[in-house]
């Protein structure tokens, strides 16, 4: 078969219809196989869905840090271009020299990431699937991209360096700087307000990847629902910029008084340099909020996808580990034998049984409201009420009442309080009677249950009524591996004839197409260290190249006699607005985007997450890693302060 999924779903559906062709109608062709690539193809559009909420982000924060970097060498290039120019040098020779630089960090970049790439391949899925025919494109278009980004990071500074080098162009920059054409217009406004109508129209609605007809191989992705969280993260980006640019300038006393702890009496100047060097201080918030949203909304959305699809998964087995029974032969009739099985943490038994809804057969669920969660979650999604304790609750204090689907609620118009007579096989007969029930809410969802029309009640209002106090299934909460203890239930029931166990994480796998079925492990693993690395680079790279920078200045404040705790205060306190001023703006704005995501999603998340799950433990890894990185800037810089001042100002 093709290895596109829905390449492969049209060759065999293609290929059946020959079958039928050729066979004239004298037989029919059960096609499983195109039947189980219809959910495939859907698996692999949610995998570039996710492949892309999650790469992008990173892949633009990875050009904003490289073009930071290399435009951090902008004094060393001017002043390499005055000298060079004394020297006859013209401005083709000056390109050419440069082009030399952005060729070999080019060419070493790209040589070390296919490195890098190759490793974490070979660790992943073995040797050769780098290679792979597949894969080639991609690589290609990757070192094409790196030395594109290499050549323009370089080449078009310098080239304008190389313009505006001379007296004349000089002249033209003495003055108050321009404000940038992106501020006039108030871009970082307008791609606000994008975010926000795009967010709401989808939010409205759920993120749904649109399939075709059945029947019809061509599927598509709404990609224009990945606008909101990028509007949002370049818009909060330049709203930082434009807020922080003007805090150092126009708010040099607040931030003066700020930093009066660290910078003493020298906390005025501190501020007056800080505003001088507004520009570079300015970038290195924003690249360190966006570091920093980048890392906490990929950890925050990864832990609430792995969480929800657990959930899923729980949802669809109904609990940790399921015993499906039956009438005949109920899973509970073993009970106590399975309670008291080594690894079990709660245990509840609930009835599996039918009811007729009208003329409707629908299933209906008994269960004990107060004690179900003891074996299985209860979501507060499951209800229309969206509190499951308080829909329990109510349950347990009414005999009769009865949860009904809200498929049924609309089919049959029903209101709450309203009677509600059911047919229900009594076991004394076998004959069906009707049972009188009430009607006390809406249910959307509940373990093993299916998707349109079920009810759930009372379990010893069915058993009275029936004559049966049998349950079909039993629900298993684990304390350690479900799937051993799950090979310990079978061996328990497996005298029961018809009798099935699962466990969560093989249903977990077979999950029918959906978002959740996609595993994420591998991404995310690749993705938080990824990210670590570029906060790490956010932080003290480029925090230690803009001090690195500005080396001259630090050599002429110790020349005037500059005490080394008095240069600390410069270096503290530009280190310390740095990484607070981008650190809180980019935890905040990492939040945002994740809640984006996942209520964007919501549509596809059965049931849809009640909140986000915060990996407390890696942004606390985070956080140590910002720390330690603008630790280390400083503390570099501060050992090359502590140099002669006349050998420094001659380098």
């Amino acid at each position: 078969l093709p290895s596109d999924p829905g390449s492969a779903y049209t060759y065999v559906g293609e290929e059946a219809r020959n079958v039928e062709a050729r066979i004239a109608g004298s037989g029919i062709v059960g096609d499983n196989l195109a039947a189980r690539l219809g959910g495939v193809r859907q698996d692999a559009l949610y995998a570039r869905v996710l492949f892309l909420f999650l790469g992008l982000p990173g892949a633009i924060l990875a050009v904003l840090l490289t073009v930071a970097i290399s435009t951090s060498g902008a004094d060393r290039r001017r002043r390499e271009q005055g000298l060079l120019r004394i020297r006859g040098a013209s401005t083709s020779r000056l390109l050419r020299l440069e082009g030399i630089e952005a060729l070999i960090v080019g060419v070493g970049g790209v040589s070390t990431g296919l490195a890098l790439a190759l490793l974490t391949f070979t660790i992943r899925y073995g040797p050769g699937e780098l290679l792979s025919p597949d894969a080639l494109p991609w690589i290609v278009a990757a070192v094409l991209a790196g030395l594109l980004l290499s050549a323009s990071a370089v080449l078009v500074p310098a080239w304008i360096q190389a313009r505006h080098s001379t007296v004349q162009a000089a002249r033209l920059t003495v003055g108050r700087q321009q404000t940038p054409l992106w501020q006039k217009i108030y871009l970082d406004i307008i791609l606000l307000v994008i975010s926000a109508i795009v967010f709401w129209q989808t939010a409205s609605t759920g993120y749904q990847i649109v399939l075709a007809p059945e029947g019809v191989a061509q599927t598509s992705v709404s990609y224009e629902t990945f606008i909101a969280p990028i509007c949002l993260w370049l818009g909060v980006g330049l709203l930082a910029m434009r807020l922080w640019g003007e805090t150092l300038g126009r708010g040099r006393r607040a931030v003066a008084f700020s930093l009066r702890g660290i910078a003493k009496g020298l906390s005025g100047v501190v501020a007056a340099a800080l505003g001088r060097q507004r520009g570079l201080i300015v970038r290195g918030i924003v690249l360190v909020a966006l570091a920093f949203s980048f890392a906490v909304s990929t950890a925050v959305f990864n832990t609430t996808y792995n969480a929800q699809s657990r959930i899923d998964a729980e949802l669809t087995n109904g609990a940790d580990v399921t015993v499906t029974g039956s009438t005949a032969a109920p899973a509970s009739s073993k009970l106590s034998e399975l309670q008291v099985l080594p690894g079990v943490a709660g245990i509840q038994a609930m009835q599996h049984r039918f009811a007729y809804v009208g003329n409707d057969l629908q299933d209906i669920y008994g269960i004990d409201p107060l004690h179900i969660g003891q074996a299985t979650d209860i979501s507060n999604a499951y209800f229309g009420s969206h509190s499951a304790a308080a829909t329990m609750a109510d349950l347990a204090s009414r005999e009769d009442g009865i949860l009904v689907s809200q498929e049924t609620v609309k089919d049959y118009q029903l209101n709450p309080g309203d009677q509600l007579k059911l047919r229900l096989q009594n076991a004394s007969d076998h004959q069906y009677h009707v049972v009188t029930f009430h009607f006390l809410g809406v249910v959307r969802e509940f373990p093993t249950a299916p998707h349109d029309s079920f009810l759930v009640a009372n379990a010893s209002y069915i058993a009275q009524q029936t004559a049966s106090g049998a349950s079909e299934i039993v629900l298993i909460r684990a304390t350690g591996d479900p799937a051993a203890l799950a090979g310990r239930v079978r061996s328990v029931v497996s005298a029961l004839p018809g009798v099935s166990v699962s466990d969560i994480g093989s249903t977990q796998q077979t999950i029918s197409s959906s978002l959740t079925a996609v595993d994420l492990h591998g991404l995310t693993n690749l993705e938080l260290a990824f990210s670590i690395l570029l906060l790490a680079g956010a932080t003290g790279l480029v925090l230690a190249l803009g001090l690195a920078e500005r080396k001259r200045t630090f050599a002429i404040l110790a020349a005037l006699g500059a005490k080394p705790n008095q240069m600390g205060a410069f270096l503290w306190s530009e280190g310390l607005v740095i990484l607070l001023g981008g650190g809180l703006t980019g935890v905040l704005l990492g939040f945002a985007v994740a809640q984006m995501l996942v209520t964007v999603l919501t549509g596809v998340f059965d049931p849809p997450p009640e909140a986000l799950s915060v990996p407390w433990d890696y942004l606390a890894l985070l956080t140590t890693v910002a720390v330690a990185s603008t630790v280390l800037a400083v503390l570099g810089m501060q050992a090359l302060t502590r140099r002669k001042a006349l050998e420094s100002l001659r380098d």
